[in-house]
């Protein structure tokens, strides 16, 4: 069997009508792919259908939670290029395309990151996100990312040169550690000025919990107290930085995904007046 282009992991747990969907907006990459899904033993009815689904490799085993899970399927992964998708999220058409000719063309990036559109339940549009290369102050003051976890992509490299998986110890807050530790590590890092993924609201996405409020404060708290007491500087610095850099601008658009009224296929929304406002 030939080695895939890519490895993209899914961690799965009670989330079954979610994960269809983000099944479906993998398999239709036209990309050379492998979709590795790690359910943690789900018992909503996605163990009645995952395991005969053919457009994934499908593991169900008890894990430590969702970067448990992640790794896991990293350390099954064949491709050259890897990423992890929630279930609550999908790529749009043609993005691993773009990924691919990214690194190609630029063979010294390791870590890719890519613009996302944040979506309601139904599909309908809530926000757009313009990421940034992230600054190892800021993301350590604020316990913020200015980049998302579906689209971020990385080369093997990332997990044999520089042995950087997710730690397992946090529940919501594994990304955001992850970037600050790949930051530390120095490893080259660009962004494709492309919409890649869709993030959608459920109502119980991890990343709103308490406890990752929890954990974010945290996080927070253990950054020096020099960053700590620079805290409102670093903040209008990264408002700044994404003002000249077109973050918080973007013209009429369209994307199309996959949704719970038709999750056979894509739906395509317009989007007339844009806003980069994210959900309180």
């Amino acid at each position: 069997m030939a080695r895939p282009q890519f490895s993209i992991v899914t961690p799965s747990f009670r989330n079954s009508q979610w994960l269809r969907l983000c099944i479906a907006s993998v398999a239709d990459q036209g990309a050379s792919l492998e979709h590795i899904v790690q359910d943690a033993g789900s018992d909503d009815g996605t163990l009645e259908w995952l395991p005969s689904d053919q457009r994934v490799r499908a593991f169900v085993e008890k894990d430590a939670g969702m970067y448990d899970a992640v790794n896991r399927g990293l350390r099954r992964a064949a491709g050259d290029f890897l990423a992890y998708l929630n279930c609550d999220e999908q790529y749009l058409p043609g993005s691993l395309a773009k990924v691919a000719e990214y690194f190609k063309d630029h063979p010294e990036t390791e870590i890719v990151f890519a613009n996302v559109v944040a979506i309601k339940n139904d599909g309908n549009f809530l926000c757009f996100r313009k990421v940034q290369v992230p600054s190892l102050a800021y993301t350590r003051a604020s316990g913020l990312l200015s980049t998302l976890t579906c689209a971020t992509f990385f080369r093997r490299s990332v997990l044999e040169k520089h042995d950087l998986w997710f730690n397992s110890h946090y529940r919501a807050l594994g990304d955001s550690d992850w970037v600050v530790r790949a930051l530390s590590k120095k490893i080259p890092m660009g962004v494709l000025r492309e919409y890649t993924s869709a993030f959608t609201f459920t109502g119980s996405n991890t990343g709103l919990t308490p406890k990752s409020r929890q954990e974010q404060a945290a996080f927070k708290e253990a950054a020096p107290i020099l960053l700590r007491s620079m805290r409102p500087l670093l903040v209008a610095h990264h408002r700044i930085r994404r003002l000249l850099d077109g973050a918080y601008h973007q013209d009429s658009f369209n994307y199309s995904i996959f949704t719970l009224s038709s999750p056979a296929q894509r739906q395509t929304f317009r989007v007339e007046q844009p806003t980069h406002r994210w959900p309180a």
